[in-house]
């Protein structure tokens, strides 16, 4: 495939491969911009039920414009059909986990909060994404996400694609409704996005086996186990929420979820300013305390001064006029303009 032109686009390379289709890097020689080619393959191109859910795929995300949802160009039902979309330069976040193990929570929270936003801008056109995973999430260089294939998403109103008595997804991120195989809506997807931000906070899946059944009995009757303490309260609070079993326990909707993804996020920026502020209060006082002991110096050398001339042991100048120097390099712009103003003419004029 590589070097070939098919319709207009020039594939360039390999970028990656799943059960559902093969994708290359191509250059659309007519708008000359990078796209991805998602090519349904060959020996699949013949099931109609695959090859339906294919052109389903792009009819379903091209429906949606959003910045955290790849854009969906166009779609062409040949002899191998593929899909146009947006090259989106970057990682899955299932590399990223890996290679991170653990995000710090402002990370988790940046990216739970795109998740989140491109989950609303779906369920808000009806779409249920039906699988979504760390490896269908992909993370630009600049930091922004990108929800991808929307392969076995369901339109609402939309017949079933799948056979009857066939489960669809993945283990270990799908809902229990969906691995009994149980009617779906957007609360699924809640479900899922909870096994994520779970991930993203942990390092680890939140339902894990050492095999398929074993995983598909841990999300329909086991509960995760707790986070890391360095996860805060409110953010474990939204995790275990999104993953109840039941599904008229978990956010009813993915607006509500991003409301307190939002929410907490600002608390966290705030609570990390006034972290970085809390030292401003000590340097104050330490220039208070400067402020105070060159204050009692002054004092003090202006007594024994006035006593040793006042006893005749001494006699002032002509002018009158004392010199006094100061430590200034020990203290701020206010206090050493406000000895240059008046500290010493006024010491001066009461020893005159």
């Amino acid at each position: 495939m590589i070097g070939k032109t098919i319709a207009h686009y020039k594939i360039l390379e390999k970028l990656g491969e799943g059960g559902m289709g093969v994708v290359y890097k191509a250059e659309d020689t007519k708008l000359q911009r990078m796209v991805a080619l998602k090519f349904l393959p060959l020996e699949v191109a013949g099931d109609d039920e695959l090859r339906q859910r294919f052109i389903n795929e792009a009819r379903t995300a091209s429906a949606l414009n959003h910045p955290n949802i790849c854009t969906i160009y166009s779609v062409e039902d040949g002899e191998q059909p593929f899909i146009a979309m947006e090259f989106v330069e970057g990682k899955e976040l299932r590399e990223l986990i890996i290679r991170n193990s653990q995000f710090s929570i402002d990370n988790c929270l940046t990216y739970a909060t795109q998740i989140a936003a491109g989950l609303q801008a779906a369920h808000k056109k009806g779409i249920v994404h039906r699988d979504i995973k760390p490896a269908n999430i992909m993370v630009t260089d600049d930091g922004l996400v990108k929800v991808m294939d929307f392969g076995l998403a369901k339109m609402k109103g939309q017949p079933a694609l799948t056979k009857t008595g066939s489960t669809i997804g993945t283990i270990a991120y799908m809902s229990p409704e969906q691995a009994r195989n149980e009617e779906v809506d957007h609360r699924s997807d809640i479900f899922s996005f909870g096994a994520v931000l779970y991930e993203l906070c942990s390092g680890r899946q939140p339902f894990a086996g050492h095999y398929e059944a074993a995983t598909l009995y841990s999300v329909v009757h086991e509960e995760p186990e707790l986070l890391p303490e360095s996860v805060p309260a409110e953010l474990q609070r939204i995790v275990f929420k999104c993953l109840e079993k039941e599904v008229n326990n978990r956010y009813q909707s993915s607006a509500e979820l991003l409301a307190d993804l939002r929410q907490i996020t600002k608390a966290s920026a705030r609570d990390r300013v006034i972290s970085e502020s809390s030292h401003l209060p000590q340097v104050q006082n330490h220039r208070k305390v400067l402020f105070a002991g060159a204050v009692l110096g002054i004092v003090i050398l202006a007594a024994i001064w006035y006593s040793f001339f006042s006893s005749g042991k001494g006699q002032l100048p002509p002018e009158r006029k004392m010199l006094v120097v100061l430590p200034f390099e020990n203290l701020g712009p206010p206090e050493q303009a406000y000895f240059a103003a008046g500290m010493t003419e006024e010491i001066t004029s009461r020893l005159a």
